[in-house]
C-alpha cells in the first residue's frame, strides 16, 4: 500500500466509533527507511496536512511542529475500506 491511500480512509475503532478521516500520516526515518509512526486524522487532523495552527515554522532540514491528536501506528488493526485501530482505555487519540 502506499501511504497516498490512506489518505481521506475513514478512521474507525473495534467498537466501531467513527475517529474522523486520515489527513496526514506521521512517520519516522529508522536505518535509512520510513517506517510510519502514527496516523493524524479528526477535525484538527486537516489543520496538520495544511501546515495551519503549528507552533513553528519549520524550515529546510526541520519538521513543523504540530500539536494535534495522533494515532500511534501500533493502534492500527487494520486497513480496508476504513482503517481500524484497536480501542483505548480512556478512548481517543494521543
Amino acid at each position: 500500500m502506499r501511504l497516498a491511500e490512506l489518505l481521506n480512509r475513514e478512521v474507525v475503532d473495534e467498537s466501531g466509533h467513527r475517529l474522523g478521516h486520515v489527513h496526514d500520516v506521521r512517520g519516522e526515518l529508522v536505518e535509512g527507511h520510513l517506517r510510519v509512526s502514527g496516523l493524524v486524522c479528526g477535525k484538527l487532523g486537516i489543520l496538520e496536512r495544511y501546515g495551519i495552527g503549528t507552533h513553528g515554522s519549520g524550515g529546510p532540514g526541520r519538521a513543523k511542529v504540530h500539536g494535534h491528536p495522533v494515532i500511534p501506528w501500533d493502534r492500527v488493526v487494520r486497513v480496508g475500506a476504513k482503517v481500524v485501530v484497536r480501542d483505548e482505555a480512556g478512548g481517543g487519540i494521543t
